[in-house]
């Protein structure tokens, strides 16, 4: 039991990297599926390029969306900002703002990073758009040295189907494929490099040591985990507490519950002070000693007037 028990805190403990390495897995599958079963390329110099970088941009762009959207940290942010624009950047902390969104941004930007790389490191895609380019100066640079009929088979060389000599369509398969893996290993050393950098800058102006700066990260997840739990026994004891009045024609128990004030303000953009020993919001508001714990009386969602 022990033994489980351990292996289990590690897996917790590196739930981050595994859930990276979980995603390269199905980016490095999701790129196969596309090569093998969806892409076709079309071998037109009209078509090669629009049809290539649509295969290879696509993807990327659906999974930064799909990142932001299933972000809880941007919701958090951006929630209510319409009506209230200083929730989203309050004065004075402008600077703290900023840095939000970029660390929201920069976590959404992980998997499309994964899926650029994997499909420039195979080629496929790249392959098919670059033959389809019509410019003159990189057509030259393709072409040179090779035959007459270079320009205009240039488009079928992915394909395999061009009437060029086998030598040279080897050839240009194998430019197009360094280029792209050249490309794609350029893009990952960028991304660690920028990742290294920010991490670097992040840390060297960090108000707190190393290692409370690791507590308090393990605290916001645990915080995290508990309010899922509280939120759904809250929930649920609420709604039996409604159904049960309502069925049994009832008035409703007392039920303890936070004011519309006091979900605003847990909800806010949090900033580290110096002068205070506080890892949250939460905890801000819980240790602040003029709150108010007044429950929330009149309907959240305000008046809603609904026509028969």
């Amino acid at each position: 039991m022990d033994n489980f028990q351990t292996v289990l805190r590690f897996f917790m403990n590196q739930k981050a990297t595994l859930g990276y390495s979980f995603m390269a897995l199905l980016t490095i599958g999701g790129e196969r599926v596309f090569s093998m079963v969806s892409f076709q390329c079309p071998c037109n110099h009209s078509q090669n390029f629009a049809y290539g970088l649509t295969f290879l941009m696509s993807p990327a762009l659906v999974l930064l969306l799909l990142g932001l959207f299933f972000s809880t940290r941007l919701w958090r942010l951006f929630t209510g900002c319409c009506l209230n624009p200083m929730k989203l950047c309050p004065r004075g902390n402008s600077l703290g703002c900023m840095r939000a969104i970029t660390s929201i941004f920069t976590g959404a930007c992980v998997a499309p990073v994964m899926w650029l790389c994997v499909a420039l490191l195979n080629g496929t895609f790249y392959e098919c758009a670059v033959s389809g380019l019509d410019e003159n100066i990189v057509v030259d640079i393709f072409c040179k040295n090779k035959t007459a009929k270079c320009r205009e088979e240039l488009a079928r060389v992915p394909c395999g189907r061009s009437n060029l000599p086998v030598e040279e369509s080897l050839e240009l398969l194998q430019m197009f494929r360094a280029q792209s893996q050249i490309l794609g290993w350029v893009i990952i050393i960028t991304a660690t490099s920028v990742g290294l950098i920010g991490t670097c800058c992040t840390n060297c102006r960090s108000r707190v040591s190393y290692l409370q700066l690791t507590f308090w990260k393990r605290y916001m997840e645990k915080e995290r985990d508990q309010f899922d739990t509280y939120a759904t026994d809250y929930a649920t004891k609420l709604a039996d507490r409604n159904l049960k009045s309502f069925f049994e024609n009832q008035e409703p128990e007392a039920f303890p519950f936070p004011n519309h004030k006091a979900w605003e303000q847990i909800s806010s953009l949090y900033t580290f002070s110096d002068s205070e020993q506080c890892y949250s919001t939460l905890q801000r508001y819980v240790e602040c000693r003029d709150k108010d714990y007044t429950s929330e009386t009149r309907p959240v969602m305000g008046k809603i007037d609904v026509e028969a």
